[in-house]
């Protein structure tokens, strides 16, 4: 069966994981991490370069021994690292992992202080409340974990955006080459831009006598076929990502992609105006009777009811009808609106690039500005700048642009917002930048009141720009720390300052609500990649989805201003 990227990063992450659980070098775990986060944000696939005899120590973080590996399992789909892991320690703690909010460190804890390695023996020590005896857990921790274990019980797996991207696009671009299909695209929760997706909906459109049926279920990393019939297919791949097909007539296209790209609440809502008008709505048409009156397009099922065309990211049943009946649906931004990226990282600190490197990659791109913004001394595991280095870099930065044709360097930092909401580094020093990222990388345990209050002081600062993903959350690994966001987003507005969303896979924070209730106080949000190499400027296709979802426009985000326009709005932070 193929191995895709993401199929080698999960089991480099799995090293790292085992080998953080098992107290191994800090540096030989950050390796595999970063060899992971490498290959999830490839552009291309590893397999094709291995065929066409590329050098993968080329790539950021890969050296002979990752290179090796990475070899050994596209070959093989196995790792002999992982199984001498496995071998070594319980078998079982790896589904540990699984669990929202235990990490390696939190799971090194629980299996060396109290010899917890099963699902089971965690909901036992929950139940008998031993988990917040331990040192960094506490009740709050360990309800939390009560709280995970409950949903994980309850659901099924899903998988973030960028993950089964890797997954359903290739599977997409393949039907489009079988013979007769005339139609395919990848519906659902995957259209509609969500953070996460339980399942993949696709749907296609052929002749009569295409093979596009039996090719789906022929699929080489199809691991399992679930039904096979003339129009429907169900198959779960080797990922244990489950994939629907259907086969629709032209004349319902439209109709089926309306009825598979969901949400429910919104289809619900959809057809209830259409039962207000006499209407039969489903995903075969618009029926009036028995006749069909609509379906081949989605605009003649929205037109059937008296609305304009909904974009896909906002049909949640969240006010999207009543604002297209009022026309007052936004005009959604677009990735090709973006003019910079005002958080990105180099070699200086734990980047992978030059800053020549990243202004060039980012100049290719058509931006017309980049935000140095790397990370300061606090973050140490990071090798953060303290004002000795951040000044060097400065000077740097001024000598380049010097030297630079069609980009512009904007000097920054990802500034740590201290415990007690200072900040990192000394006035003085942040005074010579044009902006200052503000981010919260420690104690994220704190109460709800006193983290807020910790940002809120440090959105006082007379440099403070930008608040970097405002939440703190990856996704399905961290929870957001306790905040009131509200108050963050009003307080943004009052300091005239503005809130990124960070469109790193993992993260994509802000929350597409929040970005809503900042666009209804006029605060900007920044759609950023935090970029740690020339690959990761594709992360800002997931970041446009989220704010797409959020129903920012291209008004509302700071970064589609030309540089001319930026600079006043970043001046007056400072």
């Amino acid at each position: 069966m193929p191995i895709h990227n993401a199929d080698i990063a999960a089991i480099f992450e799995e090293i790292a994981d085992l080998l953080e659980i098992e107290g191994a070098n800090v540096f030989r775990v950050r390796a595999y991490r970063n060899a992971a986060r490498t290959l999830q944000e490839l552009g291309r696939d590893v397999r094709a370069m291995l065929h066409e005899g590329e050098d993968l120590t080329e790539l950021p973080g890969i050296g002979d021994d990752l290179a090796g590996k990475i070899r050994e399992i596209a070959e093989t789909g196995r790792c002999a690292a992982l199984d001498k892991l496995h071998k070594k320690l319980p078998p079982a703690i790896t589904e540990l992992l699984k669990i929202p909010g235990l990490g390696p460190k939190r799971v090194k804890a629980l299996y060396h202080e109290l010899d917890i390695h099963t699902v089971e023996q965690l909901q036992r020590a929950v139940r008998d409340h031993r988990i917040r005896s331990l040192a960094g857990f506490g009740e709050k921790t360990e309800s939390r974990i009560a709280e995970s274990l409950a949903a994980q019980a309850g659901g099924a797996g899903r998988f973030k955006l960028a993950t089964a991207a890797q997954y359903a696009e290739p599977l997409a671009a393949w039907l489009r080459a079988v013979p007769g299909v005339h139609d395919v695209v990848v519906a659902g929760s995957y259209r509609r831009a969500r953070e996460t997706v339980g399942d993949i909906d696709i749907l296609v459109t052929a002749g009569p006598d295409s093979p596009v049926m039996e090719r789906f279920t022929a699929y080489d990393e199809v691991a399992e076929v679930l039904s096979h019939g003339s129009t429907r297919g169900s198959v779960v791949l080797g990922c244990k990502l489950q994939v629907d097909l259907r086969v629709v007539e032209p004349e319902s296209y439209g109709a089926a992609l309306h009825y598979f790209t969901g949400s429910k609440a919104h289809n619900i809502a959809v057809r209830r105006l259409g039962q207000e008008r006499g209407l039969k709505i489903n995903e075969y048409g618009v029926f009036e009777g028995k006749e069909r009156i609509g379906g081949e397009t989605e605009e003649s099922v929205f037109r059937a009811v008296g609305l304009p065309f909904i974009p896909p990211e906002l049909r949640e049943d969240r006010g999207e009808i009543e604002a297209a009946r009022a026309g007052r649906l936004p005009k959604l931004v677009e990735l090709g609106d973006l003019r910079g990226d005002l958080h990105v990282h180099t070699r200086a600190t734990d980047g992978h690039n030059t800053l020549r490197e990243m202004a060039e990659a980012a100049r290719q791109r058509g931006f017309e500005y980049l935000a140095i913004t790397e990370h300061s001394r606090r973050l140490t595991v990071a090798h953060g700048l303290d004002p000795l280095r951040l000044a060097q870099q400065i000077d740097e930065i001024d000598r380049l642009n010097g030297e630079l044709r069609g980009i512009t360097l904007l000097k920054g930092i990802e500034v740590d917002i201290l415990e007690d909401g200072r900040l990192d580094l000394p006035d003085e020093l942040l005074g010579r930048l044009d902006l200052v990222v503000g981010a919260v990388h420690s104690r994220f345990e704190l109460s709800r009141a006193r983290q807020t209050e910790r940002i809120l002081k440090a959105m006082d600062h007379p440099h403070f720009t930008l608040l970097a993903h405002p939440s703190g959350r990856l996704i399905e690994r961290r929870e957001p720390y306790d905040v009131d966001m509200p108050r963050i987003i009003r307080k943004a507005k009052e300091r005239g300052c503005y809130l990124e969303l960070n469109a790193h896979p993992e993260r994509l924070d802000l929350l597409d609500t929040y970005c809503q209730a900042a666009k209804a106080e006029g605060v900007l949000v920044s759609v950023n990649s935090d970029a740690h190499s020339v690959l990761d400027f594709d992360h800002l296709r997931f970041g446009v989805g989220q704010a797409r979802r959020g129903w920012l426009e291209k008004g509302d985000v700071l970064n589609t201003r030309s540089l001319d326009a930026l600079k006043p709005l970043l001046k007056k932070t400072m």
